[in-house]
């Protein structure tokens, strides 16, 4: 716990664990003591609708979220949240608990709430936007990795983590590993939400006494921040979604102009050999792709249209094959009012990611699109081969 002065307001800086009773407790106890007229906690609007109706998932319109490009962070965000609730099931506590007490307790006794979180979208697209495609798939590994065959944690290694020097060394490992990523998840954050407090203490009829509460990860970079905290038009530029990486957009027509000259390059040998190169691209990469859509336990309809679509797709940049395979999908087996009522707890279970109809699509695009990628590297060896042979 830390403390900071921000124009005559003091702000107390609260870490704690997101699957800890030990945090619950202490929530409890400081927002009960009476001290603080404002509780801010690490949520932003959208997070803390879902926390507080738990039945958000019923809302979820599978078809719609494929026509607007968002089932790549529908899924991150599902292993995110599988990875959370795996860990609050070994210890027996509700994932988040103790936000949502904080929300109750200041609702209960009238005190401020705010919310001073990125937008879990926001956040969620730029990191998709700013880490390459393969970074993408070692993340979701990881993260697959970590909820279904990860050590098992105990609540005494969850308290132990949000001690400094520990939870210190385990953010430098991550930053090396993966800069990205902690920019994003961990650095951006930290600036914005500080911004947001130093913003709420300077304002018109600011609060005297703030209980912030964050993730332990976050003590470390928001108490040095405070030193120079984000102004507004800083918190507006983190809050924007950038514009899709140009460079994978050059590829991607770098790849279609390469594999269409390829074609030429073959007719002009022989009609023969132009033929066999158009084969081996549909059958390659529209074949890996269908195998792709097979593994997540595609409609044999699906797997055919991830047949057809990913020779196509893989030449057209702005549009992938799992995009295709999923409206497909979701047309022809939409997920049921179960599927969604079952949600929260098939995400924990590894065989029921194939069996719950709303996760069983995003993997149908996950594989499909996975499928096509490897199909279009394999099929243009095969093509550069055959021309030069």
């Amino acid at each position: 716990m830390k403390t900071v002065q921000v124009s005559g307001t003091t702000i107390t800086l609260l870490g704690t664990a997101h699957v800890s009773k030990e945090s619950v407790a202490l929530v409890e106890k400081k927002i009960l003591s009476g001290e603080f007229d404002c509780v801010a906690v690490e949520l932003c609007p959208a997070r803390y609708e879902n926390l507080t109706n738990q039945s958000w998932w019923k809302n979820l319109d599978i078809y719609e979220i494929f026509k607007k490009k968002k089932a790549s962070l529908l899924l991150v965000n599902l292993a995110l949240s599988a990875y959370q609730k795996r860990l609050a099931d070994k210890v027996g506590i509700e994932a988040g608990k103790e936000m949502i007490r904080a929300t109750e307790l200041a609702r209960e006794k009238n005190i401020r709430l705010e919310v001073i979180d990125r937008d879990i979208s926001t956040t969620l697209h730029r990191l998709v936007t700013e880490v390459s495609f393969w970074q993408k798939i070692k993340i979701f590994a990881g993260l697959i990795v970590g909820i279904f065959v990860g050590e098992d944690v105990d609540h005494e290694q969850i308290e132990n983590l949000k001690k400094g020097d520990m939870l210190h060394s385990v953010i430098e490992e991550f930053g090396e590993s993966l800069p990205v990523v902690k920019r994003v998840l961990i650095d951006e954050r930290d600036e914005f939400m500080t911004g947001k407090l130093a913003l709420l203490a300077s304002s018109e009829n600011a609060p005297k006494n703030i209980l912030a509460m964050v993730g332990a990860g976050h003590l470390i970079g928001m108490q040095p921040a405070f030193k120079n905290p984000a102004n507004q038009n800083r918190i507006d530029e983190l809050g924007v979604k950038p514009p899709s990486g140009r460079i994978g957009y050059f590829i991607g027509w770098a790849i279609c102009i390469l594999i269409l000259g390829m074609f030429y390059v073959g007719y002009q040998q022989s009609p023969e050999l132009g033929w066999s190169l158009v084969v081996t691209w549909v059958v390659i990469n529209g074949g890996l792709s269908a195998l792709g859509a097979a593994l997540a336990f595609a409609h044999p309809i699906s797997i055919f249209a991830a047949f057809l679509a990913a020779p196509l797709t893989s030449l057209n940049p702005t549009i992938g094959a799992g995009m295709v395979v999923g409206l497909v999908e979701s047309y022809l087996r939409k997920p049921k009012v179960a599927d969604f009522e079952r949600l929260r707890d098939d995400i924990a279970s590894f065989p029921m990611w194939w069996k719950n109809g709303v996760v069983r699509v995003l993997l149908i695009f996950f594989f499909a699109n996975m499928g096509s990628a490897i199909g279009t590297y394999v099929a243009g060896a095969s093509i550069v081969q055959q021309i030069l042979g």
